[in-house]
């Protein structure tokens, strides 16, 4: 299944004009890695296997590993507050009363995510964010509803800081990177000017985005990370051993493991290829078997990793710029099902006839804290206007129009696709009218009736 991987990656790549990219593959006992284009397009430094990519939110599982190992040394239990062993943590509203660790690693705080406040380069940019805080508005009860929040995974990197008496930084390193064995990986710009660190590409012409470090202080959640491809496969190969290293080093209990596998919470949305339902940090799939794993981005950088145990199987891919659809949907969802025989669903589409329904429980302005929707009634279905606040404007996210068709309860999804995909919403209804629009994260509805 092999023979052919890196003509296929090759092609693909061309085809979807993707500036660099690098994939490995673990399938029975073998490492099978490829890389293609450039990790730089204004330098051409070519990409290869060792070529380290900022990894993004696959960072989350690994903060979730430090405090699960945090769990089994009895320093921390999920369902005690944060704030016992954080006193200094507090949202607007007061929730941190009851606000646990279970909470904040299966996305259901209540409490604004998209918090990326730069609180500097210095080694307490954790314990400043934790009182940036402070003001964090709320979205809803704690543990009523999953809302991906990137602020709560800030939380649990200070939490780690704070038990460990050290940096988030050198707790990743000494209790996980170096045990783990992996040898190409940086949390910090120094770290990573040693290898070949892929540059995100942004726009349709993938320009070179200006600035590449974002946040520390948002590091546990996924902001500095690079790896290579490879060790996010040793990574997941470690949950498929039971929390052991390749040399046998213990570094997660069993327990540990199958807790952060198992389902905590369910997602609202189209299920399929996106994740269902979320573990103790982990994406958890329904594709016919045990699947996990997590995806990531940051400005101009994605990646994707899937672990299938039953088979043997781990895959993570990183690409520095558009394309990404592409290259899933043309090499690496394909080479899943070949080597693990599930059927892996592809990207939903519209219908051919989509349903007509009632559109009014869903009209109105929707609103979180770097995203607003508004929506309205069109042709059948919903013109949903996105406008992004300050972050993602000067990310480069544009401020978009699309109409979106139903696609199933109070799901809709973009009648057109973009980079390969048709964006889907869900509605969260409450009492016969939409109270959230939900796309991972849960926006309140302020206007409509």
């Amino acid at each position: 299944m092999f023979e052919d991987l890196r003509k296929r990656f090759d092609e693909a790549a061309r085809l979807h004009g993707v500036p660099g990219a690098a994939l490995a593959v673990w399938k029975g006992g073998e490492l099978v890695e490829v890389a293609t284009g450039v990790v730089n397009r204004n330098t051409g430094v070519e990409t290869t296997p060792n070529s380290v990519f900022q990894v993004g939110s696959t960072t989350k599982v690994w903060t979730a590993a430090l405090v699960m190992q945090l769990v089994e040394e009895g320093l921390v239990e999920l369902d005690r507050p944060v704030r016992e062993y954080l006193p200094e943590f507090a949202v607007a509203d007061g929730a941190e009363k009851v606000i646990t660790v279970r909470h904040l690693l299966t996305h259901t705080g209540g409490f604004d995510g998209d918090l990326f406040e730069d609180t500097g380069r210095g080694d307490d940019c954790l314990d400043k964010y934790v009182d940036y805080l402070h003001g964090a508005g709320h979205v809803h009860a704690p543990g009523a509803l999953f809302s991906y929040c990137n602020a709560g995974f800030c939380v649990l990197g200070a939490l780690v800081a704070r038990l460990r008496g050290v940096t988030w930084e050198t707790a990743m390193r000494e209790r996980l990177l170096e045990p783990l064995g992996a040898t190409h990986w940086a949390l910090l710009a120094e770290e990573a000017v040693l290898f070949r660190a892929a540059a995100g590409h942004v726009g349709p012409e993938g320009t070179v985005h200006p600035s590449w470090q974002m946040p520390r202080s948002n590091a546990p959640a996924g902001s500095t990370m690079c790896l290579a491809p490879r060790e996010l496969v040793r990574f997941g190969r470690m949950f498929t051993a039971g929390g052991l290293a390749e040399d046998g080093t213990r570094l997660l209990s069993e327990e540990s493991v199958a807790a952060m596998r198992t389902r905590q919470v369910g997602v609202p949305g189209v299920s399929g290829l996106l994740a269902d339902r979320w573990g103790l940090g982990f994406e958890l799939f329904d594709w016919g078997g045990e699947v996990f794993g997590h995806d990531g981005g940051t400005i101009g950088q994605s990646t994707f990793w899937r672990v299938v145990p039953e088979a043997d199987f781990v895959v993570a891919m990183s690409v520095n710029g558009a394309g990404f659809a592409g290259l899933l949907a043309d090499v690496v969802l394909p080479l899943i099902r070949e080597a693990t025989g599930l059927a892996v669903p592809g990207f939903p589409v519209p219908a051919g006839a989509p349903a007509a329904v009632d559109l009014t429980p869903y009209t109105g302005r929707y609103e979180g804290p770097v995203i607003a929707y508004e929506v309205a009634e069109a042709d059948g279905g919903l013109e949903v206007v996105m406008i992004p606040g300050e972050f993602m404007a000067k990310a480069g996210t544009p401020r978009t129009t699309t109409r979106f068709v139903h696609h199933g309860e109070h799901s809709f999804i973009a009648a057109e696709p973009e980079e390969g995909r048709h964006e889907t919403l869900t509605f969260v209804v409450e009492d016969g009218r939409a109270a959230y629009i939900h796309n991972g994260r849960a926006l309140r509805r302020v206007l409509g009736d």
